[in-house]
């Protein structure tokens, strides 16, 4: 396995925790107000009425950090590594492309849209890297 893909790997992993963790923000301890905090809002009232859209987008970050899991463990297995490389690339710039919305459309999330989009932003250059350099 080459240094790029090794590299390429831990930063889509890295990027899958942060994904895991938002997930636990949004769809398992949504009710604790210091979570709702974190996310901008004030009051409990402002928490209950985003609350059905945070539990959806939290299952939404862990769907592409499984994707990434499912496609590292592809790119580990002989036979499978395109596969992988395409699970694990579709994933991880799907993370990119939400941070990349999430900035645009709120550029006071600027700090949020990096926790979210740079890890696989990083990781996805590493392995298309790997992917170009492949003999």
């Amino acid at each position: 396995m080459s240094a790029f893909v090794i590299i390429g790997s831990v930063f889509v992993a890295l990027a899958a925790v942060i994904h895991v963790l938002i997930f636990f923000l949004e769809s398992i301890l949504w009710s604790k107000p210091s979570t709702w905090r974190r996310f901008g809002l004030k009051t409990q009232e402002e928490a209950d009425t985003v609350r059905p859209m945070a539990f959806n987008q939290g299952f939404y970050n862990l769907f592409l950090a499984i994707g990434i899991g499912v496609g590292l463990v592809l790119l580990g297995a002989a036979g499978a590594r395109q596969a992988g490389m395409a699970i694990a690339l579709f994933a991880a710039l799907s993370m990119v492309f939400a941070a990349l919305v999430l900035v645009t459309s709120s550029p006071k999330l600027a700090r949020s849209a990096a926790l979210q989009g740079v890890a696989p932003l990083i990781g996805s250059v590493f392995l298309i890297l790997a992917f170009a350099t492949a003999g």
